[in-house]
C-alpha cells in the first residue's frame, strides 16, 4: 500500500515487508528482522506507532546487537500499563489523580469505588491509548454502562480488558512535558505542549508553549516529569502527559515512551532536533545540553490534516488524492507522507500531514496557521 509513498521514494533503500495490512507487515517482527539482516542495518527507529512501544521487539533487537532508537524494555513495560505506571508515579512523588490504584473486577466493586471517590469519575482501560476504552460517568447507572462498554472496547482494541477508575478532572487542560534522557543520568525537559483541542479523545491541534502554564508551574511539571523518567531508568525522548485544572493543579496521566506525533512544535520552540538526539543517545553519547540551555523561542502550532468525510461523521475517506498542494513559507513546516496522486489507504491512519507554523508570539503563529490552512 505504500510502495509508491513519499517516504519510500525518499529512502536510499526500501524493503517490502509484506502486504498492506499492518498485521501482516509493520507488526510482523520476523519480517522486520529479515529486512534488518538484508540491509545490514545497525539501528531501528520505530516511529510513532506499530512497534514503537513494544518491549519484546526492543529485546529482540538487543539480542541481535541492533540498537533500538528509544528507551529500554524496562521503561516501556513500566509505563505501558496505566495502573502500574500510576503506582510508579506516586512512588516517584509525581502528582496523580485521586482514584483506586488497582484493577476493578466487577460492577459492584466499581460502584463502591466510584461513590468513595465521588462523581464524576473516569473509567479507563489499563492498556488503553488513543481515547479507546474510556468513559465518563456521572451516576451509578452511567458507571455500570461505561464499565461494560470500556471493558468490551479494551478487549477488542488491546486484547486486555483490565479496567480502573479515577476522579474525572472537569474542564481540564491536556499538558504534556517533553523529556530527553541519556544513559549517563543526564536529563532535561523541553517545556510543554498543550493538546487540549481533541475530538473523540484524539488530538487535533497542539501548541507550544501553553497559554495556561506560568513559569512556576512549568518548572514544577518539568521537575516531576524528570523524576518519573529517572524512576524507570529512561533513556531517549519521551513525553509525560498531565491533566491541569483551572487552579493549575496538575496530575499525571500517562507517559508515552516514544516520539510523539506533535514533536515538531517542541523542536521549533526549543531549537532542539529530537530525532537527532534520540539517535545520539542510542549511540551511547551524552546529552550536550543542560537545563539552562533550554529556552522558549517564540510560539508554534500544529494542525493535523486528515482525509475524512464531514458528511459521514468524519469517518476516514479513502481513495486517490487528486489534488494536493502544500503551503510554503519560512514560518511554515509540513511533515507529510503524501503527494498529489497518492492513495489514501484503508489500512493506515487517515492523517495525511502535520501542518506546523512558528512565529515570535502566539498571534503571529496563529496568523500564519490561518494563512497556511486557507492557501
Amino acid at each position: 500500500a505504500d510502495a509508491d509513498a513519499v517516504h519510500t521514494k525518499m529512502a536510499d533503500e526500501a524493503v517490502c515487508i509484506g502486504p498492506a495490512a499492518s498485521a501482516d507487515s509493520y507488526l510482523r517482527t520476523d519480517r522486520i528482522l529479515e529486512a534488518i539482516e538484508q540491509t545490514g542495518a545497525e539501528a531501528v527507529h520505530p516511529g510513532y506507532g506499530f512497534l514503537s512501544e513494544n518491549s519484546e521487539f526492543s529485546n529482540m533487537l538487543a539480542e541481535r546487537n541492533i540498537k533500538f532508537i528509544g528507551p529500554g524494555a524496562f521503561a516501556i513495560n513500566a509505563m505501558g500499563d496505566k495502573i502500574h505506571s500510576k503506582k510508579i508515579a506516586s512512588d516517584a512523588k509525581v502528582n496523580t489523580i485521586p482514584g483506586y490504584v488497582g484493577e476493578i473486577n466487577n460492577e459492584e466493586e466499581l460502584l463502591k469505588v466510584a461513590n468513595e471517590i465521588g462523581y464524576p469519575v473516569m473509567i479507563k482501560a489499563s492498556a488503553g491509548g488513543g481515547g479507546k476504552g474510556m468513559r465518563i460517568a456521572w451516576s451509578d447507572e452511567e458507571a455500570k454502562q461505561g464499565y461494560r462498554l470500556s471493558k468490551r472496547e479494551a478487549a477488542a482494541s488491546f486484547g486486555d480488558d483490565t479496567i480502573f477508575v479515577e476522579k474525572f478532572v472537569e474542564d481540564p487542560r491536556h499538558i504534556e512535558i517533553q523529556v530527553l534522557m541519556d544513559s549517563f543520568g543526564n536529563g532535561v525537559y523541553l517545556n510543554e505542549r498543550e493538546c487540549s483541542i481533541q475530538r473523540r479523545n484524539q488530538k487535533v491541534i497542539e501548541e507550544a508553549p501553553s497559554v495556561a502554564v506560568d513559569p512556576e508551574t512549568r518548572k514544577a511539571m518539568g521537575k516531576q516529569a524528570l523524576q518519573l523518567a529517572a524512576a524507570v531508568e529512561y533513556q531517549s525522548a519521551g513525553t509525560v502527559e498531565f491533566l491541569m485544572d483551572k487552579h493549575k493543579n496538575f496530575y499525571f496521566l500517562e507517559m508515552n515512551t516514544r516520539l510523539q506525533v506533535e514533536h515538531p512544535i517542541t523542536e521549533l520552540i526549543s531549537q532542539v532536533d529530537l530525532v537527532e538526539q534520540m539517535i545520539r543517545v542510542a549511540a551511547g553519547l551524552p546529552l550536550e545540553m543542560k537545563q539552562n540551555d533550554i529556552g522558549i523561542h517564540g510560539w508554534a502550532i500544529e494542525s493535523r490534516v486528515y482525509a475524512e468525510d464531514p458528511y459521514r461523521e468524519f469517518l476516514p475517506s479513502t481513495g486517490l488524492l487528486t489534488r494536493y498542494k502544500e503551503p510554503g513559507g519560512a514560518d511554515v513546516r509540513v511533515d507529510s507522507g503524501v503527494a498529489e496522486g497518492s492513495e489514501i489507504s484503508m489500512f493506515y491512519d487517515p492523517m495525511i500531514s502535520k501542518l506546523v507554523t512558528h512565529g515570535p508570539n502566539r498571534e503571529a503563529a496563529l496568523e500564519s496557521m490561518r494563512g497556511a490552512l486557507d492557501s
